[in-house]
């Protein structure tokens, strides 16, 4: 009996210091419906609740931590198998990838503006990338009639020079081959999450005296259109 009423004495002890009963268990060898039992009564101090609290928090950041780090492995093996998945392109699918780059982000000629030039326009550093290799290694376009233009909001202006840079690196190509910038009014109550240290803008692509190259790929649209059987 005796030694019963020292756990129980230590139990209470530990459970004013604000120990959870999971820790009090582990000084306490006994089972959980006793130390209950023990405790119910027990209250604890501002002080000692503040430590269960933080306790449970820690907890609880250890399991969202585990659960973030499950996910970016998971993440990273499915990126990893679907990128191996795709292998080595040839010319000629490269080819139909920057036409499809093309129809869903280049200017296309209207029925008003039948003499509309090549101009693409994004913000992806590797799609960019990706058209400018379709542009010179698969449609032989001369890196000399090749200019750009960055679109960006007037609250980036104190960072122009670095945006200016990380196009320049991005693209490959001197600054010389970059237009006057163009700004984008503020909005005050915008939404937009385009914003901080990692926003540079819009880039547009151009290409001189291409409005029969224009033709050409509206061309190449049709074809496919025409042989996936959509038309």
């Amino acid at each position: 009996m005796i030694p019963k009423l020292k756990e129980k004495e230590k139990a209470i002890k530990l459970r004013k210091r604000g120990f959870s009963y999971s820790e009090i268990l582990k000084e306490v060898p006994v089972a959980k419906s006793t130390l209950s039992l023990w405790l119910k009564n027990i209250g604890l101090a501002k002080k000692q609740k503040q430590r269960l609290t933080e306790k449970k928090l820690a907890s609880a950041l250890r399991g969202a931590r585990a659960k973030r780090t499950h996910r970016l492995v998971i993440t990273e093996e499915i990126k990893n198998k679907a990128r191996n998945e795709i292998g080595k392109l040839s010319d000629r699918e490269l080819w139909l990838i920057g036409i499809a780059l093309y129809w869903a982000e280049g200017s296309k000629q209207k029925e008003h503006n039948v003499s509309q030039a090549v101009k693409f326009s994004n913000s992806d550093p590797l799609m960019v990338r990706v058209f400018l290799q379709w542009l010179q290694n698969i449609c032989k376009i001369s890196k000399s009639d090749i200019y750009f233009r960055i679109a960006i909001h007037e609250t980036a202006a104190n960072r122009l020079e670095e945006v200016q840079r990380y196009w320049a690196n991005t693209t490959g190509f001197s600054l010389n081959n970059f237009l006057k910038t163009d700004w984008k009014k503020h909005k005050i109550n915008t939404r937009r999450k385009n914003v901080g240290d990692k926003y540079y803008g819009l880039l547009n692509i151009y290409i001189k005296s291409s409005t029969n190259f224009n033709r050409k790929i509206q061309g190449w649209i049709g074809g496919i259109s025409k042989y996936s059987g959509i038309v």
